[in-house]
């Protein structure tokens, strides 16, 4: 049986259409109820929807043998899987946003409002700038205004809630999107499926890229 992890949401039902293309359907899924697990016992194949941010946790642990998680999932919590595919899904980028009028020159340190505690240390250490972090866990965009931090670095889609917010984009970290990841001791015995699965996802993904 292979086990796969999807994100809850748009996104792992996005995700899973490209499972189903892929040769590995399992209807049930598509049943309107509360289920979390679906197995197509035909195919030795189970589904089970988890919260985005715990996706990794399930591969990382073995609980899945594959699963789809955000780059920016795999670069806070550095999980020791395979990273096998950029499904190029769920793209966005993490981004340093503050003020329009924000000048790092006049800071020695600069105080970072984020849920992201390791891309911000990570990249505030590569470009030499010393930093205080101030965690938070949600309305991120608020902690500038309100003089809680001088910027903060969060995940950007469309920028409208910085906008709406007087706030900007200072600086982009890194461009992040959905990837397929697999559990390092399960890819060895259930490879060959899995390959089977990362070759049409890759072809998929393409596909919808041309």
């Amino acid at each position: 049986m292979l086990n796969i992890a999807l994100p809850k949401g748009r996104l792992g039902e996005k995700v899973y259409s490209m499972f189903e293309k892929a040769g590995f359907e399992c209807p049930a899924i598509k049943e309107n109820n509360r289920k979390l697990i679906f197995e197509n016992s035909k195919l030795k194949v189970r589904y089970f929807w988890v919260k985005p941010s715990d996706v990794a946790i399930y591969v990382e642990h073995g609980a899945a043998d594959i699963g789809v998680a955000g780059k920016d999932i795999l670069l806070e919590y550095e999980p020791d899987i395979y990273e096998l595919l950029d499904l190029k899904l769920g793209k966005c980028k993490m981004a340093v946003a503050g003020k329009k009028d924000f000048l790092y020159e006049d800071k020695k340190s600069i105080r970072v409002a984020t849920k992201f505690q390791n891309i911000a240390k990570n990249y505030y250490a590569k470009i030499g700038k010393e930093i205080d972090i101030i965690k938070l866990n949600g309305s991120i965009e608020i902690a500038p205004i309100l003089g809680l931090s001088d910027v903060i670095v969060d995940i950007v889609e469309t920028g409208t809630t910085l906008k709406e917010n007087d706030l900007c984009v200072l600086e982009d970290i890194i461009p992040i999107s959905a990837r397929l990841i697999a559990n390092k001791a399960n890819f060895k015995f259930k490879s060959e499926k899995i390959e089977k699965i990362v070759k049409s996802l890759k072809l998929q993904t393409e596909e919808n890229n041309d």
